[in-house]
């Protein structure tokens, strides 16, 4: 076998359909589009969300509620779960490098610290938003609070 003599598999191939190539092609005249109307013309373009005069669904369902684009999106945490994470992960400090290397958050997200729960250890936090019970629980406890961003 030699690279000359390779050829595709029986009807693997096909001809190419030739069209508007005279009547003696079968497929002359209107090229198999029809006869008239702006389908069988030039440039027609069939319209995105067209259903044949049937109403498009964008226009029959009803618009609700509003997506407010500046919402800041936080990766919560509660206090009662920080002593959980502290026991099981040995965290000394809660930090945003921490908790990705530990894998319970991703680089991009920001982290927010609420006040529901007690707080046991002292810990140094270092978060991007923290609530005021929050604080005044990780302080009494003997920890500090640094706010990013």
């Amino acid at each position: 076998m030699k690279l000359h003599n390779l050829k595709p598999a029986e009807g693997a191939t096909h001809k190419e359909k030739r069209l508007g190539r005279g009547e003696a092609s079968g497929k002359g005249g209107t090229s198999t589009k029809g006869n008239k109307g702006s389908q069988s013309r030039a440039g027609y373009q069939r319209k995105n969300a067209h259903e044949g005069g049937q109403m498009p669904i964008q226009r029959r369902v009803p618009k609700r509620g509003f997506k407010n684009n500046n919402r800041i999106e936080y990766k919560v945490f509660n206090l009662g779960q920080i002593d959980q994470l502290v026991e099981k992960y040995g965290i000394t400090e809660f930090s945003m490098e921490n908790l990705y290397m530990n894998g319970l958050v991703n680089r991009t997200d920001n982290v927010k610290v609420l006040g529901h729960g007690e707080l046991k250890s002292k810990l140094t936090f270092k978060v991007s938003a923290i609530s005021e019970k929050a604080k005044a629980a990780i302080e009494a406890a003997g920890g500090s609070v640094e706010v990013l961003n």
